[in-house]
């Protein structure tokens, strides 16, 4: 099965660190143009100078605040007038995680930090739709892919009480959308990726289990390895393209596991 993006505008955010940035190397390798949305401008010049873009594809690099919906609508509206439709093909939410938290008691979690992971998790997800259902509805057709987690189904293994709800939230807003945008020929789905120690909040989470303990995580996996940014990609880039046009308002689990 071959799957091309050339001449297709790719919107990807969180696109500087682990499943981002596989997810955006992915489609400029395939020939899309893709819009690489971070906060973090220094990173951002990584993903650019590691990718091989292929098939006429490239990235473009943008520093925006996934948090901010005034900066989310400006960027979008940038990226639309650099299209032959006005609209952008596919929006990929991966900006997430758990902003350097750790576990601790439900009683010590302060507000800020609550709010702190469900504003570029939840809110992040929802500016973006927002901002691109207009263009997508214009041109009759389009994608929305938001990066969830197994925590959105199940325990998160951080232990972080606002990282699961969050992950969860994401999960109604998908179905939610699914059906509200299905009319106007736009998909919106979600992927669920299992535990890789792809960030540095995750590599420490990771090097925490010991020898013992990432052993033993491994070996709970059915495919007994840790996953790669290039299988989420790979799942992304299904629904993403035509294969998948009658496909909406689902989560794929992508785990190595059942």
């Amino acid at each position: 099965m071959e799957i091309g993006f050339e001449g297709k505008t790719i919107l990807v955010t969180g696109a500087v660190r682990g499943i981002g940035r596989g997810i955006a190397h992915a489609f400029a390798a395939r020939g899309a143009r893709v819009c690489a949305l971070d906060i973090l401008n220094d990173g951002l010049s990584e993903t650019v100078a590691t990718a091989a873009p292929g098939r006429g594809g490239r990235i473009e690099p943008m520093v925006v605040d996934v948090t901010d919906a005034e900066a989310v609508a400006a960027a979008v509206r940038e990226i639309e007038r650099g299209t032959e439709s006005g609209a952008i093909d596919v929006v990929v939410h991966s900006a997430g995680g758990v902003r350097g938290q750790v576990s601790q008691p439900i009683e010590e979690v302060t507000p800020e930090q609550w709010r702190a992971i469900q504003a570029v998790n939840v809110d992040g997800a929802f500016n973006l739709a927002r901002s691109v259902a207009p263009g997508m509805k214009r041109t009759g057709r389009g994608r929305i892919v938001v990066i969830s987690s197994r925590a959105g189904i199940a325990v998160s293994l951080t232990g972080i009480q606002s990282y699961g709800t969050a992950k969860a939230a994401q999960l109604g807003l998908v179905r939610q959308l699914s059906a509200e945008l299905g009319p106007h020929g736009i998909t919106v789905n979600a992927i669920l990726p299992g535990f890789m120690p792809t960030s540095p909040d995750y590599v420490r989470q990771w090097n925490s289990y010991g020898e013992d303990g990432q052993k033993a995580l491994v070996e709970r996996i059915a495919m007994r390895r840790l996953g790669r940014p290039e299988d989420i990609a790979h799942a992304v880039m299904f629904f993403a393209s035509d294969y998948a046009e009658w496909i909406t308002g689902q989560t794929l689990g992508v785990t190595g596991s059942p």
